[in-house]
């Protein structure tokens, strides 16, 4: 007489066998993120292109100051402080003027009409103008004061705001007048294993209004990009990956352990059962 298959005579078992396997192989799918998606410059090299070593970015563009920003005014002269009516008040020496609250109370704020208001000289019309250009104009006027000057022009502080798939999402402080795409993700702990980094959205306020621009990080184009360099009040988006909701950013071993061990145990009491 022939022998029944193994199978029939344990359904139960061999449906346990069945059902550990795909909830270990989905588990193990659902948490994987392929590579291309979190290299950062590495489309160009795939595509072959292994020469190309140095980038020079000639869509760098010239900050316009807006209404809203603060400027940093320092007027410098061979004077004694006390004839130079431009000379920092003692008040700023302090390190309470190095915080964020002292630069802002400690600068001069750009109004909505785009004018500033210099001491001794009244309000300065600067909206438009280039950090450089305003320094320029404020030098002439100065000299009308005092013939041994020189003046110092910096934007005071501004704001960036990075949001979405990165490891500190929020509004920053930026200190320096170059900032790129990479400091600023840098500043935000990088992105996360489910960032879309060829699909990252940088949105800019300018006089025209908003524009949105998708950049990909997974290419070395960027470099030549007018989004490499970011803007004063720019908002940086990393949106998540299709699926995050099925996904693991770290394998669960300990469940899927979990899951053969109670699945061994059932098929071990259906067995002797």
């Amino acid at each position: 007489m022939l022998q029944k298959p193994s199978v029939m005579k344990n359904p139960m078992s061999y449906i346990l066998r069945v059902l550990v396997l795909l909830v270990t192989g989905s588990l193990f799918f659902s948490s994987c993120i392929p590579m291309k998606r979190i290299e950062y410059l590495q489309q160009e090299a795939r595509k072959g292109d292994t020469t190309r070593t140095h980038f020079k970015n000639m869509n760098l563009t010239t900050y316009r100051i807006q209404a809203g920003d603060n400027l940093y005014i320092k007027v410098n002269s061979v004077m004694a402080v006390s004839e130079n009516i431009f000379a920092e008040e003692g008040s700023r020496t302090s390190n309470n003027y190095y915080s964020d609250a002292g630069i802002y109370l400690n600068s001069y704020l750009v109004n909505e009409e785009g004018y500033i208001d210099f001491p001794y000289v009244g309000s300065i019309y600067v909206k438009d103008l280039s950090v450089e250009q305003a320094k320029d104009l404020i030098s002439g006027i100065v000299k009308d004061y005092i013939k041994e000057s020189t003046v110092v022009v910096r934007l005071a502080l501004f704001k960036i705001s990075a949001l979405g798939e990165v490891n500190r999402s929020g509004q920053m402080s930026i200190y320096q007048n170059q900032v790129t795409i990479f400091d600023v993700i840098a500043m935000a702990g990088d992105m996360t294993t489910f960032a879309r980094r060829d699909q990252v959205i940088i949105i800019r306020e300018n006089p025209d209004g908003v524009k949105t621009k998708k950049i990909n990080l997974n290419d070395l184009s960027i470099f030549d990009s007018e989004y490499y360099y970011i803007q004063p009040n720019d908002i940086i988006y990393v949106p998540p990956v299709k699926g995050k909701n099925f996904a693991f950013s770290q394998f669960p071993y300990a469940l899927v352990f979990s899951t053969i061990s109670t699945t061994l145990l059932l098929i071990n009491f259906f067995q002797t059962n």
